[in-house]
């Protein structure tokens, strides 16, 4: 069973995003920010990184910059999920290493099936 790290400052958000996850049969472990989840990742391996873009403390792009500079998370896959739907976000999305870029408010199965494609 995979397991992702869902991180996201609104805690209805990441309700919502557990729900989903859960009910398709991943496992899920939440982080309310960057930091949290940099922390947590630190501590055990994921097979997943869910993000939001606008968190306090450190920003999507941020974790995802700091994940991809730590070997254990060079290949794992990176999803922004986030109200952020210009091309210049995504552009900086890629080039901090996101592997895919989802608009909120989102679509259960659209996620369930992107994460489907991008999971090992």
């Amino acid at each position: 069973m995979s397991l992702i790290l869902a991180v996201d400052d609104s805690p209805s958000m990441r309700k919502m995003v557990s729900f989903t996850l859960t009910g398709a049969g991943y496992q899920v472990v939440e982080a309310v920010d960057g930091v949290d989840a940099y922390e947590k990742a630190q501590a055990q391996s994921f097979d997943l990184v869910l993000t939001d873009q606008n968190m306090p403390r450190l920003d999507g792009l941020g974790l995802t910059r700091k994940l991809r500079d730590h070997p254990q998370f060079k290949t794992v896959p990176i999803l922004v999920l986030t109200t952020e739907s210009s091309d210049l976000m995504k552009q900086a999305g890629r080039a901090a290493g996101a592997t895919g870029w989802l608009v909120k408010p989102f679509d259960p199965a659209r996620l369930l099936e992107v994460i489907k494609k991008v999971i090992k």
